[in-house]
């Protein structure tokens, strides 16, 4: 199905990344309504089936009516690709704090257990 399979093999890790990011946008843009965005519905669908994970690393949980709010600047009801990806930027990003953090926690504890054997 995808358009770009016969050049996978010369694609980057990030370029195939993006094309997985695309493939996903369609898989959910395409149920409903107008073919290249996405409905109030198809977003929740795509957000509890492809973010349910790094979702949580946003610090602020907002409520799908939030984020659809959020992202559709242009305001017409419809989710555009660009404004998926505004969402996409916004946890992978939290995403990256998150994992720093954590590396950040396990350096102390670390730092900790090493004391203790003096």
């Amino acid at each position: 199905m995808s358009k770009t399979s016969q050049t996978q093999e010369h694609l980057s890790d990030l370029e195939k990344s993006m094309d997985v990011i695309i493939d996903v946008f369609h898989q959910y843009s395409r149920r409903e309504g107008d073919r290249d965005t996405l409905t109030k519905q198809e977003l929740k669908l795509m957000i509890e089936k492809q973010l349910a994970n790094y979702l949580r690393h946003v610090k602020n949980k907002a409520t799908i009516d939030e984020i659809m709010k959020d992202l559709d600047v242009n305001k017409d009801a419809q989710i555009s690709f660009s404004e998926v990806m505004m969402l996409v930027i916004r946890v992978t990003i939290a995403t990256h704090e998150h994992l720093h953090d954590v590396e950040d926690q396990q350096h102390q504890q670390h730092k900790h257990q090493h004391q203790h054997h003096h």
